[in-house]
């Protein structure tokens, strides 16, 4: 059932009062369409510690696609101050699962940072205790959950505690690795973070990339060309995870349409996501999704072509020495490459994000679940701290993920 459906549109948003007026926020309301509150988004957007994801652009286009493809139901949050005026606002959707109906951020495993947008005084004055309070109040507002479940949270946001990530029952099973940009010194940037022997193994590959005929960085920006960087980002995927023996979570349609959407200039305001391309001679070799909130750019998702000899060359990891250039050209200050591990990420980054899970229980069977969930959490960072008892799960999991394909098909 729809957000919609579950409140007549018809009816005022719903209301909260603070218990305490010590308290940051007056009023907490809940809003199921986000359209209602797009002015006060967008004006907390401004000037408020959020990242890309949660910015109105890219959930906007999120719920109009895959949300709407999967029937998802959608809670967003507004606290407001004395004076009526949004302080935070956090996009939730409503989940099922085993017959628990909890809250979580907006995005699942599409957003690399959960976390709510916040005005900068207002989350520098929330303690442990008044975040507890907080979610609390949320889930009441809300109504009929069984707890709140926020993964991935960044411990800090622009040198300001998350409020949400006060309260954090441990460390998310990885973290996510940036750079930051000297502007004026792109070079010195890239040498500052970058080893001396990776600096040459990557001009060695850029050499022999250099072999295959001429090599261009394109930004996708019309429709025809948004449209053919969509179709070789998602080929190029199809490939990698039917080699990994994993499921594609690119493959279905919502997902191009949410791309589609989000890299698609509005009248007044710029797409939330930027799509870009490394041709050779007018043919994509590698592609790169990206989450733009103001002088911040986020790695979403990267793909390049395994089935050509230039796969040889890295043409993923030269597209992204690339794009670092441009962007610290354009005066963007952070450039993150998203959650997880992988060899490219610690080769070319020098700092890392790191992130938290808070689990907050509002029933029994909240209780349980949490526990369940923190507990399979735990597993998986484990899992990963180990190089050996990781190789062994994605084995593991690729064995069945072929087993169940072939099930199918008997």
């Amino acid at each position: 059932m729809s957000a919609l459906a579950e409140r007549p549109a018809g009816l005022p948003l719903a209301e909260s009062r603070s218990l305490s007026g010590a308290r940051p926020w007056r009023s907490i309301a809940i809003a199921s369409d986000m359209a209602a509150i797009e002015a006060e988004w967008r004006a907390l957007e401004a000037r408020a510690l959020v990242t890309p994801y949660q910015s109105y652009g890219w959930v906007q286009a999120f719920v109009a696609t895959v949300g709407a493809a999967h029937d998802m139901a959608f809670r967003h949050v507004v606290l407001r101050d004395a004076a009526g005026i949004a302080q935070a606002i956090l996009p939730l959707t409503i989940t099922h699962r085993r017959g628990i109906r909890f809250a979580e951020f907006v995005g699942g495993k599409h957003a690399n940072y959960h976390m709510g947008l916040y005005a900068p005084d207002f989350a520098a004055s929330v303690d442990a205790d008044a975040a507890r309070a907080m979610l609390a109040e949320i889930g009441a507002a809300i109504g009929g959950l069984d707890g709140l479940i926020f993964v991935n949270q960044p411990t800090m946001w622009q040198g300001v505690p998350n409020p949400t990530a006060l309260i954090a029952a441990g460390p998310s099973p990885s973290g996510a690795y940036k750079l930051a940009l000297d502007q004026g010194d792109c070079d010195g940037t890239l040498k500052r973070s970058m080893s001396a022997h990776a600096r040459k193994k990557l001009k060695n590959k850029r050499n022999r990339f250099a072999g295959f005929g001429k090599s261009t960085l394109v930004r996708a920006e019309e429709p025809a060309e948004i449209e053919r960087v969509i179709d070789a980002f998602l080929a190029q995927k199809a490939v990698r995870f039917q080699a990994m023996g994993v499921p594609d979570p690119f493959a279905e349609p919502a997902v191009r349409e949410f791309l589609r959407q989000a890299a698609t200039p509005g009248l007044s305001v710029s797409p939330p996501l930027e799509l870009y391309s490394l041709d050779v001679d007018g043919r994509s070799v590698a592609t790169y999704v990206g989450a733009v909130q103001g002088s911040r750019f986020s790695g979403m998702a990267t793909s390049f072509d395994m089935e050509s000899e230039i796969a040889k060359t890295s043409p993923g990891e030269i597209l992204l020495v690339d794009l670092i250039k441009l962007k610290c050209h354009a005066g963007i200050t952070v450039f993150d490459l998203g959650v997880g591990e992988a060899r490219y990420k610690t080769t070319i980054c020098d700092d890392r994000d790191e992130l938290v899970d808070t689990f907050l229980p509002l029933t029994a069977k909240g209780r349980a679940f949490a526990l369940f969930s923190r507990a399979k959490r735990v597993a998986k960072r484990r899992i990963k701290s180990s190089p050996l008892a990781l190789k062994i799960a994605q084995r593991a999991s690729g064995w069945l993920n072929r087993r169940r394909g072939t099930e199918a098909e008997d």
